[in-house]
């Protein structure tokens, strides 16, 4: 078990801070520790109290962790002041674990955090020991002394900011209009990274973002890669953002980093699958298209795209994946599954795309639907099916499920049905 540290205040809203920092590291997989830097009083509305602790406690606490633990990453939060920025540089200078400064300022809230005199003592004692750093907007205009308004101008203070010491500059675009783009300076060259932008500001995000990060470079990955899986672990903590309390939300610091993966293989394929489905094959409520989780289990793990409601959405309301699971527990190969309308009078089209096919039926698993005669009948079949045919719903439209490892190989296997007969 590798071992990261924190070194960051208290959000008694549990949201962000070494709260959302150790979550973080759990997720990510290493030990945490941490060094409490302030107690603050604040919520998902306000920061109402801020109480830096002497820094003769603070250094207390961080000769306890480096007395003892073979720390692999770091990273730092809320400083607060230049008093405090001077003890941790004092207390890391003997070490060479990586270290990710996070350069907080401004909670999400609003309100400030950080004394007069922090930035220049940022800028003179911690920034040359930092391997990373990573400003949002505000921020990055504060340590590169210019306004930022577009990808351009995250450019060039990314330049600006590594001219101050630090390793490298990951500059933040949730703050800059238009597409989200982060930006990356290492002082050999720029790298863009683009994801989908939510419609929403939470808190945490920041916190969550440089403790993945350090907790990955804890592991042993290389600075880029580290960037990468920690960009996905946050998209994947917005996507399942939640409310706590009664102002902003708060990002999901512990969600799985898969479960943006599946999210956003779904929302590229289900456009193609719109496309590749002719109207003889399309259920009367819809097309559907799911994709699970690796070794998911329940509901909650599948992820699902109906064409009614146009977007992807894990545990959608009103889908009951009882097929789905039961195909999941004989064969967790097969996570993805579209669901279309069988093709009665051409059963033809089937064989003649050389798909297996294994038809449900009251004999072959029960008449009431039970979950184990699906299996059943999948294990009877002697190789996994590549189409089901759900036969059991007498008197309503007969369905059918298109399997597949991926939503990619699930598309395939749809033209090659659809290029059968005339659409």
């Amino acid at each position: 078990m590798r071992t990261a540290l924190t070194i960051a205040g208290s959000d008694s809203g549990g949201g962000a801070g070494i709260q959302a920092d150790l979550k973080s590291f759990a997720a990510v997989g290493v030990h945490g520790t941490s060094v409490i830097t302030c107690v603050t009083a604040q919520n998902t509305r306000a920061v109402t109290s801020i109480f830096p602790l002497p820094a003769v406690e603070i250094r207390a606490q961080m000769r306890a962790v480096l007395d003892d633990f073979d720390v692999r990453g770091a990273k730092t939060g809320m400083l607060y002041s230049a008093e405090i920025v001077g003890t941790v540089a004092r207390e890391l200078g003997s070490t060479d674990f990586p270290l990710v400064v996070d350069p907080v300022m401004v909670a999400t809230v609003g309100a400030r955090l950080e004394q007069d005199d922090f930035r220049d003592a940022l800028v003179d004692r911690l920034l040359p020991r930092a391997d990373l750093v990573t400003p949002n907007r505000r921020e990055a205009e504060r340590l590169a002394g210019h306004p930022i308004r577009d990808v351009e101008g995250m450019e060039s203070a990314a330049k600006e900011i590594r001219g101050l010491g630090p390793g490298a500059v990951l500059v933040k675009g949730g703050h800059v209009a238009g597409e989200l783009v982060d930006v990356l300076y290492d002082g050999r060259r720029v790298r863009r990274f683009r994801s989908f932008r939510h419609a929403k500001e939470l808190h945490g995000a920041g916190c969550t973002l440089a403790a993945s990060i350090a907790g990955y470079l804890a592991q042993g990955e290389r600075l880029p890669r580290a960037i990468e899986s920690a960009r996905s672990r946050v998209a994947a903590g917005f996507l399942t953002s939640y409310h706590a309390g009664q102002g902003v939300e708060i990002i999901n610091s512990q969600v799985r980093p898969d479960r943006y993966d599946v999210w956003l293989a779904l929302t590229r394929a289900a456009p193609a699958l719109s496309r590749a489905v002719p109207p003889r094959l399309r259920p009367r409520r819809g097309l559907r298209l799911t994709y699970a989780l690796a070794g998911a289990t329940a509901a909650r793990d599948l992820c699902t795209w109906r064409e009614a409601e146009g977007q992807a959405l894990f545990a959608a309301p009103g889908v009951h994946p009882g097929i789905e699971l039961a195909v999941l527990h004989v064969n967790p190969t097969l996570r993805a599954s579209a669901t279309l309308m069988y093709p009665r009078k051409n059963l033809r089209l089937l064989g003649l795309g050389r798909l297996r096919v294994l038809v449900l039926d009251g004999a072959s698993a029960g008449r009431k639907g039970g979950d184990g005669g699906v299996e059943r009948a999948i294990v009877e079949a002697g190789t996994p099916p590549d189409v089901l045919v759900d036969a059991r719903t007498e008197g309503r439209d007969t369905t059918m499920l298109i399997l597949g490892e991926d939503p990619q190989r699930v598309l395939r296997k749809i033209r090659r049905i659809a290029a059968g007969g005339p659409s």
